[in-house]
């Protein structure tokens, strides 16, 4: 009997986690590639066959998604397996009448046989779209958690963007190992806020391999998520953020709507900027499609590392989560907010002042507006970056990510470091919530 051949559909993490759990040892199937999309610069590789097993001797080709069409009907493909998150169902049928029409199966795979199962309690928090605040939410739960004793390991949804092989299993204790790993603004976004306070982060490719490593070290996995992507591993307690800045959209985006129907908690965020139209919106939603889930309120309120009153007045450029505006489609972050609390004068248009693949970003999601995403996938664009900041002529820049920008960029313009924090309103809170979890474990 002839092998299924299988292209994945991806963007450097789902796909990979799919194929070790999946389709590694399955020897009735033979992955003939991987595709890429979403984050530049990441087809053109291989996934190496230090990672993909016996039946790859050779490794995994990586192509763009752009030329699936041609490599599809050449390789006699029989199922593209999609496997990337955050996207529109628009954008996934579309995808999905793209392949059919090529006579070739689509599939989307549930999350029955690609969550590992762990032997310490694991809380995963996920959300129903890019930028809804799971940092924050992460970062509250591991607080609880500490102050009640328990060690804690974060595992964070992947972001493999360098050497694969090298990548299989990393360690993150200190702001030295993130330089170490040459790790990307994107990843150091998601990694330096819980090294700063005190958690050692796990990540890479190989989540079997890692959850081992993390379960060393904790008494609780703490699953960070990425996207609105599925938990990799199986939850005792599974917590979505929802955001009624963009209410409706828990009912639109794959795989957001699924996490919202299995979810045991969730938080409803930024209800402090959200109007409450949006917020019923998003609590009727919850309870439609999740009648048993825990319902969290919480603001969102931004926090400004330095003194507050140096923004008054000032012609101020607002850098943004990279992810979160583009792919996420998010407006504006909490730099803009910081801008217009604290009464500066003008928020600067970048779009003007931006140069090589910072233009080019905006030309891919000309819905940006007038912020500046923080996209830094390689050196080449965090130069870019660097570049298009110091020739905004900004008198302050506000840095809405939760990494040292300047730092990393070294621009010259004088900067604040701007933030969320999760502050739960009313009842139940995460505190009440994890002092059950604890007594139940």
């Amino acid at each position: 009997m002839s092998k299924e051949r299988i292209v994945i559909m991806g963007a450097a993490g789902r796909d990979f986690h799919n194929f070790n759990t999946l389709y590694r040892n399955e020897s009735r199937v033979e992955v003939v590639a991987f595709t890429a999309t979403q984050i530049p610069n990441i087809e053109g590789r291989s996934y190496p066959a230090t990672l993909a097993g016996e039946l790859y001797p050779t490794g995994i080709p990586i192509i763009a998604e752009d030329d699936i069409k041609s490599f599809l009907l050449e390789e006699k493909v029989d199922t593209a397996v999609f496997s990337y998150s955050d996207v529109s169902y628009e954008y996934v049928m579309q995808r999905a009448a793209r392949v059919n029409s090529l006579g070739v199966d689509f599939k989307l795979v549930g999350d029955r046989a690609t969550m590992l199962p762990s032997i310490k309690p694991v809380i995963a928090v996920c959300a129903v779209r890019t930028g809804s605040g799971k940092s924050q939410t992460t970062r509250r739960i591991s607080e609880i958690l500490r102050d009640k004793g328990k060690k804690v390991a974060i595992v964070r949804h992947p972001m493999p963007y360098g050497d694969l092989a090298r990548q299989a299993v990393q360690r993150f204790a200190s702001v030295e190992d993130l330089d170490h790993h040459e790790c990307t603004i994107e990843e150091r976004e998601e990694y330096e806020h819980h090294i700063a306070a005190g958690n050692v982060v796990f990540a890479g490719v190989d989540y079997g391999l890692i959850l081992k490593e993390a379960e060393k070290e904790a008494d609780i996995v703490l699953w960070d998520g990425g996207n609105n992507d599925l938990p990799f591993f199986k939850p005792n307690l599974w917590v979505v953020v929802a955001d009624p800045l963009r209410p409706g959209h828990e009912l639109k985006y794959y795989p957001g709507e699924t996490n919202l129907y299995q979810a045991d908690v969730v938080v409803v965020n930024k209800i402090n900027t959200a109007e409450q139209a949006a917020i019923d919106t998003v609590v009727a939603n919850i309870k439609d499609r999740n009648p048993n889930a825990a319902i969290v309120m919480g603001a969102s309120p931004v926090t400004v590392e330095g003194d507050a009153s140096r923004i008054k007045g000032k012609r101020v450029l607002c850098v943004e989560d990279g992810p979160t505006l583009t792919h996420g489609g998010m407006k504006y972050g909490a730099a803009v907010v910081a801008a217009r609390e604290h009464g500066a004068a003008e928020i600067i248009d970048p779009r003007p002042f931006a140069v090589g693949t910072i233009a080019e970003t905006f030309e891919t999601y000309p819905g940006i507006g007038e912020l500046l995403p923080a996209m830094g996938y390689g050196e080449q664009q965090i130069e870019d970056l660097k570049k298009t900041i110091d020739a905004a002529g900004a008198d302050l820049v506000l840095v809405g990510t939760p990494i040292d920008l300047g730092r990393i960029a070294q621009f010259s313009t004088p900067y604040l470091r701007i933030g969320y924090r999760l502050e739960e309103q009313g009842e139940p809170t995460m505190d009440g919530l994890l002092t059950k979890f604890i007594s139940e474990m």
